[in-house]
Formats: C-alpha cells, sequence, structure tokens
C-alpha cells in the first residue's frame, strides 16, 4: 500500500513538472489512473524479471534480465545497456583500488614494482 502511495505521489509530481512546462493541467482522476497503469506495469516488468531468471534457471535478475525486458523500447534498451555498461567499469576501478590498498596494506608490491623487483635481480645475478 505504501509502495502504491509512493507510486501514486511521484506520477503526481511528474504531471506537475509536465502541466507547467506545456501549460496545461492534469485532472485527479487522471493521475489516479496514470498511478493504476505505472502500477500495474511495474508489477508485470517485477514477474517477468523473475521468469526470465528462473528460465535461466538462476534465484537472482542480472542486467541481462533487464536489458531483454527492455528490448522492445530502443531508446530504454540503450539507456540501460549505457548505465550498465558505466556501472560495470565503476565496479572495475574500485576493484582495482581494493586490489591495490589491500596489497599495500600487506607489505606487497604492485605488478610494477615486482618487474622492477625482478629485473633488479637478474641484472644483479648477470655481473
Amino acid at each position: 500500500q505504501r509502495l502504491k502511495a509512493a507510486v501514486h505521489y511521484t506520477v503526481g509530481c511528474l504531471c506537475q513538472d509536465v502541466a507547467e512546462d506545456k501549460d496545461m493541467q492534469f485532472s485527479k482522476q487522471t493521475i489516479a489512473a496514470i498511478s493504476e497503469i505505472t502500477f500495474r506495469q511495474c508489477e508485470n516488468f517485477a514477474k517477468d524479471l523473475e521468469m526470465f531468471a528462473r528460465h535461466a534457471k538462476r534465484s537472482t535478475v542480472t542486467t541481462e534480465d533487464v536489458k531483454l525486458l527492455a528490448r522492445r523500447s530502443n531508446s530504454l534498451l540503450k539507456y540501460i545497456t549505457q548505465k550498465s555498461e558505466e556501472l560495470a567499469s565503476s565496479n572495475m576501478e574500485q576493484k582495482e583500488k581494493k586490489k591495490k590498498k589491500s596489497s599495500a596494506a600487506k607489505g606487497g608490491r604492485t605488478s610494477g614494482e615486482q618487474e622492477a623487483a625482478v629485473t633488479e635481480s637478474e641484472d644483479s645475478n648477470m655481473a
């Protein structure tokens, strides 16, 4: 019930923004109808995502499931793909930072430092 109220509130805010931009008004019945349709569509999306994951024998919904859901809207699919790639690259950067911090904290060397140490030891062996 609270979720439904949150959707109704958000739809009301969006309708108000559009009304100001387009110099028009939305009736309360129209806002209520848009809210109800939006809520039902979100329920359908949730069920579809759950079924996509289950079909793939997974218990977790992935970004690939979301992309599959958005496949009929080219602009939405493009947006989701872009955001997914941004998140993936951001996650990779964070993992790299964690690796560097953990190896530095353990007194370990980064791969570049390891290569330099190997080169130094090889040079001293040749002398």
